[in-house]
């Protein structure tokens, strides 16, 4: 059974973990904290009592940027991004919010591929967004209209 819950602060250690397994350059435990202190909306999805996936998302006025969306390496590529992306669209919609944004690296085919799935489309570029080895790497900006 798919459970889709709010991150609370009890789960940013199981967080934490995953995200460093993710990603060269993860988001800190301090990172999520701050998130939720802001009152940014976080969700875990579970399934079968193990968290599957998470994300951050941040509403302003009448956007949602999403901030960080993430699923184990190991159950990577078995629809669960997926489904995570359309739950997170709907509550958007469900809030009459009129675009969602993100920022994705341009080495991310994969993510970016899901995105494009959904309906978002590149609409630029941040310069010198993430960190990368030896440097920083752009980040491409895209949108999808609700």
């Amino acid at each position: 059974m798919i459970c889709y819950e709010p991150m609370t602060a009890a789960d940013l250690d199981a967080v934490a973990e995953i995200e460093q397994r993710v990603y060269p350059f993860p988001w800190s435990r301090g990172n999520f904290a701050d998130s939720l202190a802001a009152g940014h909306d976080a969700w875990l999805v579970q399934e079968h009592g193990r968290m599957t996936a998470y994300a951050v998302t941040m509403r302003v006025l009448d956007e949602v940027h999403l901030l960080n969306l993430t699923v184990p390496p190991e159950l990577q590529r078995c629809g669960r991004g997926t489904a995570l992306l359309a739950h997170l669209l709907q509550l958007a919609r469900n809030a009459t919010v009129r675009r969602m944004l993100l920022e994705v690296r341009p080495g991310n085919v994969s993510g970016q591929a899901l995105y494009r799935g959904h309906g978002f489309v590149e609409i630029g570029r941040r310069r010198d967004y993430y960190p990368a080895p030896g440097g920083r790497e752009d980040a491409i900006v895209m949108a999808c209209e609700l």
